[in-house]
């Protein structure tokens, strides 16, 4: 079967949901990468960078639209026009609006990207938010945990790529297979 293409991108974080995607044991990482997804954009991961690793992600998204997931790591800084978290030049938060709203789902892993995590906390000056304050419309997942179980990600794609639609989910979008329960 064709392998889903993925954009990842990080913004206001540690990359603590990098880290734990790229120690994923079953699968691994590697059998996510070559057999099923298509990670078409990653920083951490891909071969290109700078301008090239732009054009990646832009090709991505021509060629797929509604047909990629989009997976948003980081909190979101909105203050000054987003000025506290740019990547080539452009504030994040715009990279995210344009590229969540071409997407078949985005995914928000981890606290920062579900809530603005601590880059959120009072009295600090990015004003982050979370994916689902800055993409108000579309499907999306919110996979919380600092960092995020890296099962509940893989599990929620295969879930996608068996049935066709994405998992039940809590009146805070994320999974019930992984939140449904305290």
């Amino acid at each position: 079967a064709p392998r889903i293409p993925v954009i990842w991108r990080e913004g206001q974080d540690c990359a603590g949901n990098t880290e734990g995607f790229l120690r994923a044991s079953h699968p691994t990482v590697a059998e996510l990468v070559l057999d099923i997804l298509s990670v078409d954009y990653h920083e951490t991961i891909m071969a290109p960078s700078g301008t090239r690793a732009e054009a990646s992600m832009a090709e991505t998204m021509r060629r797929f639209p509604n047909k990629y997931i989009a997976v948003i790591e980081g909190g979101i800084p909105v203050a000054d026009g987003g000025v506290y978290c740019t990547i080539g030049g452009r504030a994040f938060v715009d990279i995210v609006e344009e590229v969540c709203r071409g997407a078949l789902a985005t995914i928000a892993v981890g606290t920062c990207a579900f809530d603005g995590g601590l880059p959120a906390a009072a009295g600090g000056p990015t004003d982050a938010l979370g994916v689902g304050a800055v993409v108000p419309g579309g499907t999306i997942i919110n996979l919380p945990g600092c960092p995020m179980n890296v099962q509940n990600l893989t599990a929620t794609i295969v879930h996608y790529l068996t049935f066709h639609e994405w998992p039940a989910s809590d009146s805070l979008v994320r999974p019930l297979f992984a939140y449904g329960q305290l």
